[in-house]
Parts: C-alpha cells; structure tokens; sequence
C-alpha cells in the first residue's frame, strides 16, 4: 500500500432496513437491481453474466456469472473520450474538478467507471463516469452511446436500477443530490437533496422507495476520532420513489453511540441484508470488521472485529479513502457474509450466526464483494491485482482467479443478449 495520502475511490455502500418497507426476497443490491432482467430472461433469449468495472481502463469484461467466470466480452466505456476531454479542457472549473478527482481520488489516474446496469433487454449497459461526471447508455451491438446525461455538479458516483429496470438513480456527488433517469432515455424523471457526498443508492419495497447514503469527505487527512465532525453532514436518506419527497433520515452517529461506539465512523460503507429484511450487516470508516444493526427495534445488536493484518500501516491517514475493510455480502440463504479485507488484504467468509471467521483468502486490496449468478460464490474485485476472485460460501476457500482489466471496482450482475461476445460480435 502507497504510504501517500493519494487514495483510490471506495465505494462505499450501505443500506438501511425501513420499517415501513413490505417484505422482500433480495440477498444482495446487485440481486436487487437485476431482478427484472431475470425475470425477462427466461423468455428473451438472455444470458446471465458479471459486468467488471475497470475503472483506471475504461473498460467493463463481462464473464460468466459462475462456474469458470471465463471471460466472455469486453466493452469500451469512454467512446467519447476525445470528445470530453475536449470539453473539460476548454472550461477552467471543469477542468479543476478533473484533475483533483484524478490527483485524490483516482490516485493519479482518471476514473472512467463507477457503476454500471444492463437494461433488462440485455441490449445496453448504463455506466457511471465519475471524471466525465455523467451516465452514459452504450448499446452492446455496437459500442457506440444511446445517450449521455451529464449529472449535476462535478461527479458521478455510484447507482441503482429499479426492480422494473425502467429507472436508474445515480449520486451526483459534488451536489448533494440524486438523480433519477428514465434508462431508455436518458431523460430525468427526478431528483431529491441528500447529505454530504452522496454515494450508494438502493431502490426497496418493490421499487417504492429510494435509498441514499451519504459518507462526507474522506479526502482530507483529519481521521483522527476527535476530528470526525469535520467530515460533514453524514446521514441517509429515504425518499418515495414517485414523488421523491423524504420519508426518512437516518443518522447512524445516534445508533453508535447508544451503543457505545462514539469513536467509530458513522459513515456507513458497503453493506448486506438479510433476506427478509430484519437485520443488515454494515462497514464504517476506519474499522476492520463490520457490525449488526436490527431493524425492528432500530439498535447496533452486535460488533465483529476482523483479524488485522500486521504489515498494514496503523496510520489512518495512509488508508485508501478512510477504508479499512470495504465490501460486505451474503449468500441467498442469509446463513453466510463474505468480507472484502481492503486494507488488510484478504477475504474472508463468516458465518452470520455465530461470527465464527473462516480461512483468511489473500488479495490484493479487494475491493468489493458480490455474489455469483448460482449464489454459490462470493466474488471479489482485487484492484490491486486485476483480477476477480471467487471464494466458496461453504468452505470459505478460493475457486479461482480470473484476469480483467486495469483496477477493477464495481462488480454487477446483469444480461446480454444471448449469443454477444463483445460490440460488433468480436
């Protein structure tokens, strides 16, 4: 790990249980996001696959959603490139905003892909281009743009996909707002204000609410408890997904500390479910493990410590993004989490009832989790190696290694037409 305050992006995702939510059967967002697609591709002739963000690339392999994730295509995600730099170069502040995102941010590099969605035809890829602050559509057949939609403010950050697949929600980070677009279009249906640096969104309940949250700064070298208060207004926020007007802020500070935790971070990081709703399993800045939060009676149940690993440098401010571990995810049954070890380099299955940790799988810096198309494997991003990784849910052992492009991020379960090897068939 760099000894640099230069950090790469984390993704930071969380979501919080609602009490108002109706029952649900999702495992994990990206189970969520897809279900549509799915469902249509029982009938339209789809095939499942893992769409991998290569952010410093510019590129998204698409693999087989399980068994040997052998790679299937690859896609250009900055067709345009050429022509948006253009642009920022001729604007001073859009130009600012460029280089600080890849100078802090990108540690040295533009970030081309945050997120990314298939339509539920399998015939486009919706992707999130934080230096290029938009949402593009590209259509699988060809490679070229459907459409371009340029977020509010400087940077586009991470999304979600209504469980229709009719809408995506995107964070326009420099903002302080989301946005929501019709994702045949492009066109915005609506937007709602947020706390500081929104981040991971999530739509619940059948596509009825929006979930945000927000993390503040993690770019500054204040990460020291005693200067938590300078990393902003962090909260999420819970919105109708029809009228987008809020229905609910939660403030994470209130849960830990009535839990005792008044040094940890209450910027919520990656986070996973438990199938019917009741209970999540979320990350926090800073801290190697994750905790337990109970929906029903609206209280931090439970605090698990992951092993440290001895060559990580106890600095904070050396720590990409305020990260310690990022990337949290259950298996369909609810039984088991996987744990992306960011800092620590490893990955490691626990078991959700008892806690008890499984064998520590190493990685170099992995920095998201996700779960396989047969729910069997957790699969990892390794930015540091350009690699996924596949670790099975019941042994906790690695499958497999599978090589994709320059510092891969994001990991999305979506649909390509059946038969595609890439834009025009090659």
């Amino acid at each position: 790990m760099p000894a640099s305050r230069t950090r790469h992006l984390c993704s930071v995702a969380a979501a919080l249980a609602l009490a108002l939510a109706g029952p649900a059967t999702a495992a994990t967002a990206a189970t969520t996001a897809t279900a549509a697609s799915t469902a249509s591709g029982a009938s339209g002739g789809l095939r499942e696959v893992l769409f991998v963000g290569n952010n410093w690339d510019g590129t998204a392999d698409v693999i087989q959603s399980s068994g040997d994730f052998a790679k299937i295509g690859r896609i250009d995600v900055v067709p345009d490139k050429a022509q948006r730099l253009a642009e920022i170069n001729a604007d001073p502040i859009k130009w600012i905003y460029y280089t600080s995102i890849r100078n802090e941010v990108g540690e040295g590099h533009d970030q081309y892909v945050d997120d990314m969605y298939s339509t539920p035809d399998g015939r486009s890829v919706v992707v999130s281009r934080p230096s290029f602050a938009d949402v593009v559509s590209i259509d699988l057949a060809t490679g070229k743009l459907n459409w371009r939609f340029p977020v509010a403010g400087y940077r586009a950050d991470h999304m979600a996909v209504s469980p229709d697949g009719t809408r995506v929600a995107v964070s326009a980070s420099t903002a302080n707002k989301v946005q929501v677009l019709d994702i045949d279009t492009g066109r915005e249906l609506g937007e709602f204000g947020t706390g500081d640096k929104p981040h991971e969104n999530f739509f619940t309940d059948g596509g009825r609410y929006i979930w945000n949250m927000s993390i503040g700064e993690v770019t500054t070298s204040l990460d020291d408890p005693g200067w938590d208060w300078t990393k902003g207004d962090r909260h999420i926020t819970v919105v109708d997904a029809s009228t987008f007007k809020r229905v609910r802020t939660i403030d994470m500070r209130q849960r830990l500390d009535a839990a005792g935790l008044r040094d940890f971070s209450d910027a919520v990081r990656p986070a996973a479910f438990t199938p019917d709703w009741s209970k999540l399993y979320f990350q926090v800045s800073f801290f190697n493990g994750f905790l337990e939060y109970d929906v029903a009676s609206d209280k931090i149940t439970r605090v698990k410590t992951l092993p440290e690993n001895p060559a990580t440098n106890p600095d904070r401010t050396t720590w990409l993004l305020d990260s310690r571990h990022h990337g949290i995810s259950m298996n369909p049954e609810g039984t088991k989490l996987c744990v992306a070890g960011t800092m620590d380099n490893y990955a490691t299955v626990v078991d959700r009832a008892s806690f008890d940790v499984g064998p520590l799988v190493t990685a170099a810096t992995p920095y998201w989790a996700t779960v396989s198309g047969d729910g069997k494997d957790c699969v990892i991003s390794e930015a540091g190696a350009d690699q996924v990784t596949a670790i099975d849910f019941a042994t906790g052992r690695k499958v497999l290694s599978v090589p994709v492009g320059d510092h891969p991020q994001r990991v999305r379960l979506g649909h390509v037409q059946a038969g595609w090897t890439g834009p025009g068939g090659s």
